[in-house]
This record gives structure tokens, C-alpha cells and sequence, in this order.
């Protein structure tokens, strides 16, 4: 296989492109959008969190969810309006419970070894993306949630991730603008934030430097393959729905939460199903405010919200997981928590410029990526990242032209 069709222009699809190029294939990426990271990657937490590798598989997942169900603003809501789709991945969900601990681990040593690639990869294309390599804590205000955090911490030690817990003395001293009262936490220093939209962004333009074939504004329709051929069909172009069908020795679907469909024509089960988290971009327009702002990166696994602080005069903080279909909604009883969060924790911060967002994570039911072959010799995965999509893009990239470098053998 030389000519490879990449499906989707996320960090994924992008890094997946910048990936086979490296290994010498002639890779077409895919981008319905005319920019590349205009979806789930275009503001979500920030975070190259390791420390964040814990699964959600996890009996006291469901008890939280059942409790917050009929909640508005609960970390975890759930539609409660049934579907096949949702039905048949919650019972994937459940089934997966048994493998918390082996897939925590995994991840993590995933999560470490992407960020040899990434770090690699954007020094020598030079691509700037407001990173910061700070740490990241984990804050606690009560006893039951820092106990499992010490369970937590480890599954993370078994993948290779050392981290610390902290007083709340160490806390202030670590990160000296967090106000509130913390019973304690856990910080990893070898973790880190950036700006996942820059670093895609310089990424497709380091791909393109590399001879990969960008289509923008073309929205695929349908893929097929027999085996040997993969054909694309894709619309010409915005306002134009002629269809136009364009053949290669192989493909990758790395197409978000699309990658569902586009699978069942392929003939494969990829069971991912849409979470929808939201973000808040603070403006930090004055210098109290940014004076005010965390330069560590947090995680409150209460409110289950990230921060980061993405230069100067931005401060990012995102989380939450709903699961209510394809929809992307902002809605403003989702985003009005973030910013409470924020006047709370760091009132020096003015929250009179705050810009709402909302993406779809692409997740699998046991909450590891899918990557590599499909039923077809030459069809392939790389996507279901769910919330550490930008953690891990870069291992998978590299594991799925692997296996590809394999098959064309």
C-alpha cells in the first residue's frame, strides 16, 4: 500500500497523516470543515494529562450517574430518553467494568509514550502552541475522593507514571491562586498543557511540508473497499453536491464520532458514542486577571473540570460528559457551572469575556482508543480517544502506520 486516504482532519486524522508520511506514503487527508481541528479539537481542556488516564469504567461511574440524572448541571448527565445506540454501548460500558484496572494501566503507558513523539514532533516542525510543562494537580475536598485517588495513583505508578500527594500547604505553594479549602491532592509534574487547535493546525501544515494531500471543505459520503481498492465518494465541494469517487490502495477512519457510520459501510462494529463536553475560554484582559489565573494546570475530580493556561491572556477550563446523542447544543445551564467554578476559585479573575464551547468525544464503550486493522486487508482505525484524544494522538498515529507498514509487508 502506497496511497493511503486518511478520513477526518482532527488531531487524529491530522497526526495519523503527518505519521505515514513520515514512513513514505502518499497520504489524502479527508476534512469536511475548511480548516483542519475545527471539531471536537478545536478547544477542549488543554491537557497532555497522563494523570488522567484512569477509566471510567467504574461501579461508582453508574451510582454517580444514576444520582445526577435529573440534574442540569451535574458533572455526568445523562438523557434518559433511551436509544438502541445508547442502550447497546452502556451495556458494553458495564461489561468493561472488569477491565478498569488492566486498561487504567495501559493507558498510562500510552499516555507516556506519546509524548515522546509529540514533543519530537512539534520541535522539529516547529510548531508554537502555548505550551506549558508545569504539572498537573488533582484537587480533593474531602477524604473519599482523595483515598481514591491514592487507589488511582497506583494503577498509574504499575504504567510508569510517578506522582506525589500534597498537602494543602504544598497545594498553595504549588499553584499559590487557588483559593477554596482542599482536604489535599496529587500532582504530576511530568505532565503538561497547550493549545490543542494550534498544534493541530501546525501539524497539517507540517504534513502538507511533507507531500500529504489536503482536501478541505469536502465532505466524504460514503467508503467502500474490497480488499485490495478503497474508494472515497465526497462531495465537490460546499455548494456544490455533485459527488465525486477517488480510489486508493488503503484508508484510515479517523473521523471522530462519524467514524461509527463510516465503519458499517466498511463492514466493521466500532461502537463509539458522542460525549459532549463543554469549555469556557476566560479572556484574561487585565492585569489582575492575569495576575489572578492559575499557571499550573487543575483537575477537580468533584466537577470533574481541567483548566489551562494557554499564554498570557487566556484561561481554559472545560470538562463535564453528557450523553445526549449527536447534539452540540451549548447550552447555558452546562456552561454557567464553569464559570462559577472559576469566580470561586480564583475571584481575582474578571469573567466579564468569557467564550462558550461544546465538542463531541468519541468513545468506546471500555474507553480505549480503536486502533488498527478492520475486516478488509486494507482498511484501518485510529479514533475512539474519548477525553484523551490529544494525549494519546501521537502513540496512535505511530502504532496504526506501524501496523500498516505490517500489512503492506
Amino acid at each position: 500500500m502506497k496511497s493511503i486516504a486518511v478520513i477526518g482532519g482532527g488531531i487524529t486524522g491530522v497526526t495519523t497523516a503527518y505519521a505515514l508520511a513520515k514512513r513514505g506514503y502518499a497520504a489524502t487527508l479527508f476534512e469536511k470543515h475548511r480548516y483542519s481541528a475545527m471539531e471536537t479539537s478545536f478547544a477542549n481542556g488543554g491537557q497532555l494529562s497522563a494523570s488522567n488516564a484512569e477509566v471510567w469504567n467504574h461501579h461508582s461511574t453508574i451510582i454517580k450517574g444514576l444520582k445526577w440524572m435529573l440534574k442540569s448541571d451535574a458533572p455526568l448527565l445523562v438523557n434518559p430518553k433511551p436509544s438502541w445506540h445508547k442502550l447497546s454501548w452502556f451495556a458494553e460500558f458495564i461489561g468493561n467494568i472488569p477491565n478498569y484496572r488492566t486498561n487504567t494501566i495501559e493507558t498510562t503507558r500510552l499516555a507516556i509514550a506519546a509524548r515522546q513523539h509529540l514533543f519530537a514532533w512539534a520541535e522539529a516542525e516547529g510548531v508554537e502552541f502555548d505550551l506549558k510543562k508545569q504539572g498537573i494537580l488533582h484537587i480533593y475536598r474531602d477524604k473519599k475522593g482523595f483515598d481514591h485517588a491514592g487507589e488511582v495513583s497506583k494503577l498509574l505508578a504499575e504504567g510508569g507514571l510517578p506522582r506525589r500527594a500534597v498537602t494543602p500547604d504544598e497545594m498553595k505553594a504549588i499553584e499559590p491562586t487557588l483559593a477554596g479549602t482542599y482536604y489535599g491532592g496529587y500532582f504530576t509534574e511530568s505532565d503538561s498543557t497547550g493549545d490543542i487547535h494550534k498544534f493541530t493546525v501546525g501539524m497539517a501544515a507540517a504534513a502538507e511540508r511533507l507531500g500529504v494531500k489536503t482536501l478541505y471543505g469536502r465532505e466524504v459520503t460514503a467508503l467502500a473497499s474490497d480488499g485490495t481498492q478503497a474508494s472515497v465518494a465526497l462531495k465537490a465541494g460546499d455548494y456544490d453536491d455533485t459527488i465525486e469517487t477517488l480510489q486508493f490502495d488503503g484508508m484510515v477512519v479517523c473521523a471522530g464520532v462519524a467514524s461509527r457510520q463510516f465503519a458499517a459501510q466498511l463492514g466493521d462494529r466500532v461502537n463509539i458514542y458522542p460525549v459532549k463536553g463543554y469549555s469556557i475560554t476566560v479572556n484574561l484582559l487585565d492585569a489582575q486577571s492575569q495576575t489572578s489565573a492559575p499557571n499550573v494546570s487543575l483537575l477537580d475530580d468533584e466537577t470533574k473540570l481541567v483548566t489551562s493556561r494557554l499564554g498570557i491572556d487566556r484561561f481554559r477550563v472545560a470538562g463535564t460528559a453528557e450523553f445526549n446523542g449527536y447534539n452540540k447544543d451549548i447550552r447555558a445551564d452546562r456552561i454557567r457551572p464553569l464559570i462559577d467554578w472559576v469566580e470561586r476559585c480564583f475571584p481575582g479573575v474578571n469573567t466579564r469575556q468569557v467564550i462558550p464551547w461544546a465538542g463531541l468525544r468519541p468513545m468506546m464503550p471500555n474507553l480505549m482508543p480503536r486502533v488498527g486493522r478492520g475486516q478488509q486487508a486494507n482498511v484501518f482505525y485510529n479514533t475512539g480517544h474519548g477525553h484523551l484524544g490529544w494525549t494519546l494522538s501521537a502513540v496512535t498515529a505511530d502504532m496504526v502506520s506501524g501496523v500498516i507498514d505490517q500489512a503492506s509487508q
